[in-house]
């Protein structure tokens, strides 16, 4: 066999660095590569139209937002059985294809509508709730995916990587929004969201086929080909019989209680700065452009690296800590730039840190709660906890009538949020040791195939 040449074995010894770098092997690069796609894909999708989103929601009354909330809140409730039912029969392997596509027609609709009659406010608020309820579907999926083909020991050092792909894509999503949107309009923006979501369809067939070609030990893609079986309420009962999954449902609402407190005081203070809609826009563009930056940074070089080092309870501890910390600085001091920075820190830490530390939990539980369990906690546990956190701040807001009594309450409520996150790190270490995941899905670099 000719030895490769000069040109050849520099690309290899640089690829070879490179993946050094990124804490990764060479038999994984493949599998990273895909599932770094899926989320770019998707998640330029979902930010292109998140800016408009956002608008339409103050559009309605600030002091409405809370129904929109509740109005999600139904809307997932609504899903959840079809989605049960989907993931009852249909194979593992086109679980996420067949919901993206349906989102997608979903999509074709909406856009439809909006040619047609793009000032109906009705419109406009079942768009906010469709997509309020698509995005958490849609991403919980592609994750019940990874943890369902990698184990938690390459979780700990792939995961923030993948979740690069959501970061870049969260980048490039509102950028391309604001070019576009001129040229294309609101229904064009649409269309080409669709696009991209099916082209995400593609990019989890090539993670699928990685997995083909690297199988676990012992075991073939058999079980991926068949569906799961069971009701479509399996998600549910599932997580009312697991301390475990119950712990991770706590740490979701406890995680969107605290978000939903930051996303109504945003509300009120950028109606305050920017009384233009299209001003409300550019900031929530600029607002995600910079989250994802910060987030890309951290996904790359620190995150995968942070959690094998320290641990998965690094990364659920870190953030809460620091953003009951903006809550108190909020609340002796709420004013716009100060909203700003929390919210900006809030959403960087939990793209770059929360996020892959929260589903590398998911890697150590059987395969139909990664998928019917997961969904339901990823979606309606999530939209529950904005609809009650909603009307609490409104509460709140109604008898103490200052706004440094929330921000105390969010405080407090990160603390919990914080240790929830231990106890969890602490609940899959032991889950780690005693094998309850299904066994090494990808050899680590050194470890034995």
């Amino acid at each position: 066999m000719t030895a490769p040449g000069p040109a050849v074995s520099r690309r290899l010894r640089w690829r070879s660095r490179g993946l050094a770098l990124l804490n990764v092997a060479p038999e994984e690069a493949g599998g990273v590569l895909a599932g770094f796609l899926l989320f770019f894909l998707l998640f330029t999708g979902y930010f292109m139209l998140r800016p408009v989103r956002e608008t339409m929601g103050i559009a309605g009354g600030v002091e409405n937002l809370q129904w929109l909330f509740t109005g999600t809140f139904v809307a997932t409730l609504l899903a959840m059985p079809v989605f049960g039912w989907i993931a009852a029969r249909a194979s593992r392997r086109r679980i996420l294809p067949w919901c993206f596509g349906f989102f997608a027609l979903n999509l074709l609709g909406f856009s439809a509508g909006l040619a047609a009659a793009p000032e109906d406010v009705w419109l406009a608020r079942a768009f906010y709730i469709w997509l309020s309820v698509f995005n958490l579907i849609a991403i919980s999926l592609g994750w019940s995916l990874h943890a369902d083909l990698f184990s938690p020991g390459a979780a700990k050092r792939l995961f923030a990587l993948v979740a690069a792909g959501a970061s870049l894509g969260g980048l490039a999503g509102p950028l391309l929004g604001v070019a576009l949107v001129g040229p294309l309009g609101q229904p064009g923006l649409l269309l080409l969201s669709a696009l991209l979501l099916l082209a995400s369809i593609l990019a989890a067939s090539a993670l699928q086929r990685w997995r083909d070609r690297h199988p676990r030990p012992g075991a073939d893609a058999a079980p991926r080909r068949a569906p799961l079986g069971g009701s479509p309420f399996a998600g549910a009962t599932a997580l009312l019989g697991s301390r475990y999954l119950l712990g991770i449902a706590l740490f979701v609402l406890l995680l969107a209680s605290v978000t939903t407190f930051l996303y109504f005081e945003q509300a009120r203070l950028v109606a305050e700065a920017f009384p233009d809609r299209a001003d409300q826009t550019r900031f929530f563009g600029m607002i995600d452009a910079i989250v994802q930056a910060f987030s890309l940074a951290t996904q790359f070089f620190l995150a995968g690296r942070i959690a094998e080092r320290f641990g998965v309870g690094t990364l659920l501890v870190a953030v809460p800590l620091v953003v009951a910390a903006g809550f108190l600085w909020l609340a002796f001091a709420p004013v716009f730039a100060v909203m700003a920075v929390v919210m900006v820190v809030r959403r960087a830490g939990e793209y770059a840190l929360v996020r892959p530390g929260r589903e590398m939990l998911f890697t150590a539980v059987p395969v139909e709660e990664k998928y019917k369990a997961k969904n339901f906690i990823d979606s309606a546990v999530y939209r529950g906890a904005d609809a009650v956190s909603g009307w609490l701040k409104a509460l709140i807001d109604l008898l103490a009538q200052h706004p440094a009594v929330a921000a105390l309450a969010g405080a407090v409520i990160s603390l919990l949020w914080a240790a929830t996150g231990w106890s969890l790190a602490r609940a899959l270490g032991r889950r780690t040791a005693a094998g309850r995941s299904e066994g090494p899905l990808v050899a680590a670099p050194g470890e034995a195939g």
